[in-house]
């Protein structure tokens, strides 16, 4: 998996905006998580609530079962809960980490999210029209098939009414032979 791909596989949706989290940067920017947000902290005023913000306890929790942190063991776990930076608050982060690692990790991280932005403005607009196609074709061989099946069944109607019509003139048929006499069956006797 290139770079581009392992930045955008770290983008999570968390409170309707596109985030990193603080340990994904860190490990990113080859940085301790700790001295990422130290590095934060000392440049605080860069970062205001739209630009970064900490996750809450219940939103750590649904990210981390949503991708799999569930491993046990001493160290395994964040003693704080992670900040999440919007991609205005990772601009500001180029601006206060100033290694040759974090400048490209941050030119990947901005492709990343114009690549993530492109995706999703233009192929909805595509895929729509498509399975507006799609359906169109569905309803019209839908309309095919019921039309095909009333005509079966105006077939059906009518051979079920001459059916029914021969049966009644079989039963007329058979009350007429019940009221004529019917022969005798078995031996003939003379004597009487």
């Amino acid at each position: 998996m290139n770079q581009l791909q392992t930045i955008q596989s770290k983008i999570y949706e968390i409170r309707g905006q596109r985030v990193m989290l603080d340990r994904d940067l860190a490990e990113l920017y080859q940085v301790t998580t700790g001295n990422l947000n130290k590095a934060v902290k000392r440049n605080i005023k860069r970062f205001p609530s739209d630009f970064m913000f900490q996750l809450t306890a219940d939103e750590w929790e649904a990210l981390r079962f949503q991708i799999g942190i569930l491993e046990t063991g001493r160290g395994k776990h964040t003693k704080y809960l992670p900040y999440a930076f919007t991609e205005q608050g990772l601009a500001m982060l180029s601006g206060i980490l100033n290694s040759d690692t974090a400048i490209q990790v941050n030119i990947n991280i901005m492709r990343a999210f114009v690549a993530i932005r492109q995706l999703i403005t233009n192929t909805p607009v595509d895929k729509v029209s498509l399975l507006q196609r799609e359906v169109k074709e569905l309803k019209e061989y839908m309309e095919e098939v019921f039309a095909d099946q009333n005509d079966i069944n105006e077939d059906t109607r009518i051979q079920i009414e001459l059916i029914n019509q021969t049966l009644a003139e079989l039963q007329i048929q058979n009350k007429e032979r019940e009221k004529k006499p019917r022969p005798r069956i078995g031996f003939i006797r003379y004597d009487e």
